[in-house]
Protein backbone atom coordinates (compact mmCIF):
# COMPACT_ATOMS: atom_id res chain seq x y z
CA UNK A 1 0.00 0.00 0.00
CA UNK A 2 1.49 3.27 -0.83
CA UNK A 3 2.05 5.68 1.69
CA UNK A 4 1.13 9.68 1.96
CA UNK A 5 3.46 11.01 -0.22
CA UNK A 6 4.16 8.29 -2.26
CA UNK A 7 -0.10 8.52 -3.27
CA UNK A 8 0.82 12.39 -4.23
CA UNK A 9 4.23 11.61 -6.20
CA UNK A 10 2.15 8.75 -8.05
CA UNK A 11 -1.10 11.12 -8.94
CA UNK A 12 0.96 14.09 -10.00
CA UNK A 13 2.98 11.52 -12.38
CA UNK A 14 -0.40 10.10 -13.84
CA UNK A 15 -2.00 13.87 -14.12
CA UNK A 16 1.80 14.98 -15.91
CA UNK A 17 1.69 11.88 -18.62
CA UNK A 18 -2.03 12.75 -18.89
CA UNK A 19 -1.04 16.81 -19.71
CA UNK A 20 1.85 15.46 -21.98
CA UNK A 21 -0.41 13.06 -23.87
CA UNK A 22 -3.42 16.30 -24.29
CA UNK A 23 -0.71 18.17 -26.20
CA UNK A 24 0.59 15.06 -28.23
CA UNK A 25 -2.52 14.35 -28.95
CA UNK A 26 -3.33 17.44 -30.28
CA UNK A 27 -0.37 17.61 -32.48
CA UNK A 28 -1.31 14.43 -33.84
CA UNK A 29 -4.18 15.24 -35.22
CA UNK A 30 -2.51 18.32 -36.83
CA UNK A 31 -0.22 16.05 -37.90
CA UNK A 32 -3.00 13.33 -39.70
CA UNK A 33 -2.48 10.75 -37.48
CA UNK A 34 -4.81 7.98 -37.93
CA UNK A 35 -7.43 7.89 -36.01
CA UNK A 36 -6.44 4.08 -34.21
CA UNK A 37 -3.05 6.16 -32.72
CA UNK A 38 -5.28 9.07 -31.83
CA UNK A 39 -8.08 6.62 -29.87
CA UNK A 40 -5.22 4.85 -28.55
CA UNK A 41 -3.28 7.83 -26.67
CA UNK A 42 -6.73 9.55 -25.96
CA UNK A 43 -7.83 5.96 -23.81
CA UNK A 44 -3.85 5.98 -22.29
CA UNK A 45 -4.66 9.47 -21.47
CA UNK A 46 -8.24 8.68 -19.71
CA UNK A 47 -6.83 5.79 -17.63
CA UNK A 48 -4.08 8.44 -16.74
CA UNK A 49 -6.67 11.17 -15.48
CA UNK A 50 -9.20 8.01 -14.00
CA UNK A 51 -5.92 7.20 -11.86
CA UNK A 52 -5.05 10.53 -10.54
CA UNK A 53 -8.33 11.11 -9.53
CA UNK A 54 -8.35 7.84 -7.57
CA UNK A 55 -5.46 8.34 -5.68
CA UNK A 56 -6.76 12.19 -4.95
CA UNK A 57 -9.91 10.42 -4.02
CA UNK A 58 -7.99 7.95 -1.51
CA UNK A 59 -5.94 11.00 -0.35
CA UNK A 60 -8.67 13.02 0.50
CA UNK A 61 -9.92 10.12 2.00
CA UNK A 62 -7.00 9.00 4.13
CA UNK A 63 -6.83 12.56 5.43
CA UNK A 64 -10.30 12.97 6.90
CA UNK A 65 -9.88 9.34 8.07
CA UNK A 66 -6.67 10.50 9.98
CA UNK A 67 -8.64 13.87 11.35
CA UNK A 68 -11.29 11.52 12.74
CA UNK A 69 -8.77 8.61 14.54
CA UNK A 70 -6.63 11.67 15.69
CA UNK A 71 -9.90 13.14 17.18
CA UNK A 72 -10.64 9.81 19.02
CA UNK A 73 -7.07 9.28 19.99
CA UNK A 74 -6.81 12.72 21.46
CA UNK A 75 -11.08 12.05 22.99
CA UNK A 76 -9.10 8.20 24.48
CA UNK A 77 -6.50 10.10 26.24
CA UNK A 78 -8.49 12.77 27.89
CA UNK A 79 -10.80 9.68 28.90
CA UNK A 80 -7.61 7.98 30.31
CA UNK A 81 -6.38 11.35 31.84
CA UNK A 82 -9.87 11.98 33.77
CA UNK A 83 -10.06 8.25 34.78
CA UNK A 84 -6.42 8.42 36.29
CA UNK A 85 -7.25 11.37 38.09
CA UNK A 86 -10.45 9.75 39.16
CA UNK A 87 -9.11 6.93 40.71
CA UNK A 88 -5.64 7.78 42.01
CA UNK A 89 -6.70 7.96 45.42
CA UNK A 90 -8.14 4.11 45.60
CA UNK A 91 -4.84 2.78 42.82
CA UNK A 92 -2.05 4.54 45.40
CA UNK A 93 -4.81 2.66 48.27
CA UNK A 94 -4.93 -0.76 46.41
CA UNK A 95 -0.77 -0.47 45.55
CA UNK A 96 0.38 -0.15 48.79
CA UNK A 97 -2.51 -3.03 50.11
CA UNK A 98 -0.62 -5.41 47.46
CA UNK A 99 2.98 -3.58 48.38
CA UNK A 100 1.96 -5.33 51.85
CA UNK A 101 0.71 -8.56 51.19
CA UNK A 102 3.88 -9.39 48.98
CA UNK A 103 6.21 -8.14 52.16
CA UNK A 104 3.52 -10.60 54.28
CA UNK A 105 4.38 -13.39 51.85
CA UNK A 106 8.54 -12.78 52.17
CA UNK A 107 8.81 -11.90 48.31
CA UNK A 108 12.44 -10.69 47.70
CA UNK A 109 12.81 -7.44 46.09
CA UNK A 110 13.30 -9.38 42.62
CA UNK A 111 10.25 -11.20 43.67
CA UNK A 112 8.19 -8.84 43.57
CA UNK A 113 8.99 -6.73 41.16
CA UNK A 114 8.07 -9.83 38.77
CA UNK A 115 4.65 -10.23 40.67
CA UNK A 116 3.65 -6.93 39.96
CA UNK A 117 4.67 -7.66 36.20
CA UNK A 118 2.53 -10.54 36.57
CA UNK A 119 -0.41 -8.82 37.69
CA UNK A 120 -0.05 -5.81 34.88
CA UNK A 121 -0.43 -8.91 33.05
CA UNK A 122 2.93 -8.78 30.97
CA UNK A 123 4.05 -12.55 29.69
CA UNK A 124 7.42 -14.52 31.13
CA UNK A 125 9.17 -13.49 27.89
CA UNK A 126 8.23 -9.70 28.54
CA UNK A 127 9.41 -9.71 31.91
CA UNK A 128 12.65 -11.16 31.07
CA UNK A 129 13.20 -8.65 28.48
CA UNK A 130 12.91 -5.32 30.65
CA UNK A 131 14.26 -7.33 33.89
CA UNK A 132 17.24 -8.36 31.14
CA UNK A 133 17.72 -11.64 32.00
CA UNK A 134 16.41 -15.08 30.82
CA UNK A 135 13.06 -16.49 30.85
CA UNK A 136 14.19 -19.82 32.46
CA UNK A 137 15.23 -17.09 36.13
CA UNK A 138 11.91 -15.06 35.29
CA UNK A 139 9.90 -18.67 35.50
CA UNK A 140 12.35 -19.87 38.42
CA UNK A 141 11.05 -16.33 40.53
CA UNK A 142 7.43 -17.40 39.64
CA UNK A 143 7.47 -20.52 41.22
CA UNK A 144 8.82 -19.32 44.46
CA UNK A 145 6.47 -16.59 44.89
CA UNK A 146 3.79 -19.49 44.40
CA UNK A 147 5.56 -21.28 46.86
CA UNK A 148 5.36 -18.45 49.18
CA UNK A 149 1.83 -17.40 48.71
CA UNK A 150 0.50 -20.92 48.59
CA UNK A 151 -1.04 -20.04 44.91
CA UNK A 152 -1.19 -22.53 42.43
CA UNK A 153 -0.06 -19.62 39.28
CA UNK A 154 -0.54 -16.26 37.49
CA UNK A 155 -4.46 -17.02 37.53
CA UNK A 156 -4.93 -17.28 41.28
CA UNK A 157 -2.35 -14.63 41.58
CA UNK A 158 -4.56 -12.09 39.56
CA UNK A 159 -7.83 -13.58 41.36
CA UNK A 160 -5.98 -13.00 44.87
CA UNK A 161 -5.55 -9.17 44.53
CA UNK A 162 -9.05 -8.93 42.03
CA UNK A 163 -11.69 -10.70 43.60
CA UNK A 164 -13.24 -8.52 45.59
CA UNK A 165 -12.23 -5.64 43.83
CA UNK A 166 -14.04 -6.42 40.57
CA UNK A 167 -17.68 -6.37 41.00
CA UNK A 168 -20.36 -8.21 38.40
CA UNK A 169 -23.55 -5.51 38.30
Amino acid sequence: MLNKRERLITGLLFLTISIFLIFDIYEDLHEGASFEHVFEEAIIMIIGFIGAAYLWFKLLFIKKENIRISANVSKLKTDLQNFKEQTKNLSEGISDKINEQLDDWNLTKSEKDIALLLLKGLSIKEIADIRSTAEKTIKQHCTKIYQKSNLSGRSELSAFFLEDILVIR
